[in-house]
């Protein structure tokens, strides 16, 4: 396959709010366009898509899945996501897979909140969206709306979201100005004025053939273009004339046969505009009709001659004045055509796509390593253009992106191959079987070959060290995805999107394949929400655990969205999106992958506990934070240390990206990714998308609290700038993260400077402050060594000092006790949530009363004094957020209510 077979194929995937007619266009595409696979009379009635019987039992659709079809020379791979909030992964999963997205919206119920979402998604993977305004007859049979009325709210309709594209384009904009302006020069010049995109033109213009007009139901629909053309002619104008004056401000005047705008008029005129007299008048003309009473007859008739339309006299003769115009409208505006043709004009191409897209896909990385090995450089470049290029030569690296793992029933597998070879003759016991969907980006993938699998984290230039995200897998068999069935293929080329067998043991949710291991991962997906609804799950039978674990396993690897995790008192917790995803999860559980009765606790509702605060009293917490004063005082029980303890809140932005970086933070402050060489000092400039994650990673921080403090202080920029250095010099100090040493809480060192005045007034007796070492900050980068130099030379006065030794082995102590209490609130006992907390701990000497036979006889007493010590720093860290006014806090979804106008004033 060449170039120009490549530039025939389009990759397109439907997208909409739940209940906005996606699997219904489906099936007429399918119906049109299948080769027989779905009749035309149940299109619309079976959603061949939803071959799930829960989707067919609720009548949505659950989850993405692909179809092969073919319109006139075009090979088209369409994809069905679902609509339901529930299954929004499954929208990103497709998004990450197609070029071109067709967004439907409801002509009646307009923009919704999932429409937003959708738009976003496919902003954000850079695909190229079509619009749809669907249930374009409920209009006239529902509304009884007159063409002018319907003009009015599709107008509205295609303007709201235009609006909401031109939003997304204003947040790039703005971005890419602030990248500049925060560089080196700090200027905006003529150079890099050309990499900013402002794209001041509507996303969906109807006059430009991206928007379409439909009834899925019934099977019609249009785009201007139809009507251009067939008005050409009799008015006696060029079709692209006709193409701009039939949307927006454009009327026909009938005396000089001219199209003018509206002061072409005259004063007093009552014209409609063009696409109300020649498009919606004769719309409303046949279904007024064909629906009422005192229709006219003869106009379907003349609609039927004068567009030559072939209808069977059975149907011409049907009682049933619906079925007579649905046959006349689906022949005189097939849907198929007009969406189909809309997306060979309007949506790109692989090898165009993949051009616009790559910077989302694979963004440049900077190499800081300057020993970096030159070789694997220069191959990871090669393999990036390949897939620029969309490259579908046999000579050029295999690359694909595997978005999800689905399940399959083993027996519904192709037992042959296209040339009548064995495929399905594997002696595993499994019922199920994991195929990979995928998109081949470049190169040629065939049956039987070996791939590299590379997980997200995959870094080339590390080598051995990266053996845990690399593993190297056989394609077993490919197939094409006709929605439930397979069709075996022997390979695929770049540009195509396939279902791969064998790799169900080497991925658990997404992942790159490559044919060298030269190659960067692609970008990881984005999810429009986490999951919230969680449940703990256990057999009816304890026999049964090893069958549930295993099904577990299986469903988390076959739902892209699900968690499975094991809380700390032993119980199997599933997490699901809803309320609707979990039901599907359960079920999915006895019925396919555990196959054992099972117990499900009520959902557990996920709390966290916080303190009273805002940003207006940021610097007043500072300042009470580093006084010195304002804390909650603990002694062990042998009365050896004394610790000191103050907590205040974190700004909610910062504690935001705390919790959604917490798989790369688990890695970081493990050692599995080296901090970069870059200074606090740098992190205020711009950082390309070419960074590593642990640089994007340390400027999210950075620009989190930037955001904060400007929003709270949007009248006083140099109090904002005050906030920002505090808090900075403030992150050189992080000792450790909770809970689980990755959360959303921080645990600074002491200052040096600061010790609680109470106790210098008390002690000078040698007693020793543990200082710790600001670990995390190193990691992240966000410290340099001069940080834990000062406290090495704090510490260096008192290496003389006996109780040295022992203070420093106590640390870890101090750091479980911070765990403990963050892991576990004093309101009920759930995790702490975007808190800051100082801990001093004071060791005193140890002194031996008259009569004490040993020295250690006191710590025997109360148990170990490390055991003391994390106890200690518990009560006290719970103690200074009971004393700080402590809050509960938990999830909430973002909803929204809509209703007609004429019911706004009630609601």
């Amino acid at each position: 396959m060449g170039d120009s077979d490549t530039r025939k194929i389009r990759n397109i995937c439907i997208l909409a709010h739940v209940d906005h007619g996606k699997t219904t266009l489906a099936d007429h595409l399918i119906a049109a366009t299948g080769g027989g696979v779905l009749h035309p009379k149940l299109a619309g009635k079976v959603r061949f898509m939803d071959y799930l019987d829960e989707e067919q039992r609720r009548a949505i659709t659950m989850k993405s899945s692909s179809i092969a079809l073919h319109y006139k020379d075009y090979e088209l791979n369409l994809i069905d996501s679902p609509g339901h909030m529930d299954f929004c992964s499954e929208v990103s999963t497709a998004a990450r897979l197609s070029d071109g997205g067709l967004v439907l919206v409801d002509a009646v119920e307009g923009v919704h909140i999932q429409t937003h979402a959708v738009l976003r998604q496919s902003w954000i993977e850079k695909v190229t969206p079509c619009l749809v305004l669907n249930k374009i007859d409920r209009l006239i049979s529902e509304l009884k709306l007159s063409p002018m009325e319907a003009y009015t709210r599709l107008l509205r309709i295609v303007l709201e979201v235009n609006v909401i594209m031109s939003t997304y384009k204003s947040e790039k904009y703005l971005s890419d100005v602030d990248s500049i302006l925060a560089g080196p020069s700090g200027e905006v010049s003529d150079e890099n004025l050309e990499s900013i995109e402002d794209d001041a033109e509507d996303t969906f213009q109807p006059q430009k053939g991206n928007v379409a007009f439909v009834c899925a139901l019934d099977g019609w629909g249009f785009t201007i273009n139809e009507f251009a053309n067939f008005y050409a002619s009799k008015l006696g104008a060029s079709t692209s004339a006709l193409q701009k004056a039939l949307w927006g401000p454009r009327y026909f005047n009938p005396k000089t046969k001219m199209i003018v705008g509206k002061k072409g008029l005259g004063g007093g005129s009552k014209a409609r505009p063009m696409f109300v007299q020649f498009v919606l008048e004769p719309l409303w003309q046949v279904y007024h009709a064909a629906l009422e009473p005192d229709g006219d007859k003869g106009t379907l008739q003349k609609v039927i001659k004068s567009f030559n339309l072939s209808i069977p006299p059975r149907e011409l003769k049907n009682k049933d004045p619906k079925i007579l115009l649905q046959a006349v409208m689906s022949r005189w505006l097939p849907l198929s055509d007009a969406v189909l043709s809309m997306v060979v004009k309007c949506m790109p191409d692989p090898i165009s796509a993949q051009s616009l897209r790559i910077s989302r896909l694979l963004p440049k990385r900077e190499i800081l390593d300057k020993e970096a090995d030159s070789h694997v450089l220069a191959e990871a470049d090669l393999v990036r253009k390949s897939v620029e290029a969309c490259d579908s030569s046999l000579e050029a690296p295999c690359v694909a992106f595997v978005s999800k793992m689905f399940a399959v029933p083993t027996k519904m597998l192709p037992q042959r191959g296209p040339q009548g070879e064995i495929l399905n003759n594997s002696t595993s016991e499994s019922d199920e079987c994991f195929l990979a969907f995928a998109r081949i980006f470049s190169g040629v993938l065939r049956s039987g070959q070996r791939v590299f699998v590379l997980s997200a984290l995959y870094d080339p230039l590390r080598g051995e060290s990266m053996q845990k995200h690399v593993q190297e897998a056989e394609l077993q068999s490919l197939y094409l995805m006709m929605g439930q069935g397979l069709k075996p293929v022997t390979c695929a080329r770049a540009g195509n999107i396939v279902a791969i067998r064998g790799l169900g043991q080497h991925i658990l949710k997404s992942a790159t394949l490559s044919s060298t291991r030269n190659c960067w991962p692609f970008s990881s997906m984005a999810f429009q929400v986490s999951p919230t609804l969680r449940v703990a799950i256990e057999p009816s039978d304890p026999a049964d655990m090893g069958a549930l674990m295993k099904g577990l396993r299986l469903l988390n690897r076959a739902d892209p969205f699900v968690e499975v995790t094991v809380s700390s008192r032993g119980e199997h917790v599933l997490a699901a999106a809803g309320e609707v995803h979990l039901e599907r999860c359960i079920k999915d559980l006895k019925e396919r992958f555990a196959k054992v009765s099972l117990e499900v606790s009520p959902p557990l509702v996920s709390y966290k506990e916080t303190i009273e605060g805002d940003l207006s009293n940021t610097l007043e917490d500072l300042k009470l934070f580093n006084s010195g004063s304002d804390y909650v005082r603990k002694f062990t029980s042998n009365g050896r240390c004394c610790i000191c303890v103050r907590v205040m809140k974190l700004p909610p932005t910062l504690t935001k990206v705390l919790d959604e970086s917490a798989d790369l933070l688990s890695d970081i402050i493990g050692g599995k990714l080296g901090q970069s060489a870059k200074s606090l000092e740098m992190h205020t400039s711009s950082l390309s998308e070419n960074d590593s994650p642990i640089d994007v990673l340390r400027k999210r921080i950075v620009d989190a609290l930037e955001s904060d403090f400007l929003c709270g202080n949007e009248n006083d920029k140099d109090q904002a700038e005050k906030l920002k250095g505090k808090w900075l010099k403030l992150l050189r100090r992080i000792w450790a993260l909770g809970p689980r040493q990755v959360g959303p809480n921080i645990l600074f060192t002491p200052d040096y400077k600061m010790v609680s005045p109470d106790f210098e007034m008390e002690n000078d007796d040698g007693t020793i402050l543990i200082h710790g070492s600001p670990y995390v900050s190193l990691r992240l980068g966000l410290a340099d060594n001069s940080s834990a130099s000062d406290i090495a030379a704090i510490t260096s006065s008192e290496l003389t000092q006996p109780l040295y030794g022992e203070a420093e082995s106590l640390e870890s102590s101090l750091m479980s006790g911070f765990q403990l209490a963050t892991a576990a609130g004093p309101l009920c006992d759930e995790p702490m949530w975007g808190l800051a907390f100082l801990v001093e701990a004071y060791v005193y000497p140890l002194t031996v009363q008259a009569g004490d036979s040993e020295p250690n006889q006191l710590s025997e007493q109360y148990g170990l004094f490390t055991g003391q010590i994390m106890t200690a720093v518990k009560e006290a860290c719970r103690g200074a957020v009971l004393q700080r006014q402590p809050r509960l806090v938990e999830a909430m979804y973002f909803c929204e209510l809509n209703t007609p106008t004429e019911y706004l004033g009630p609601m």
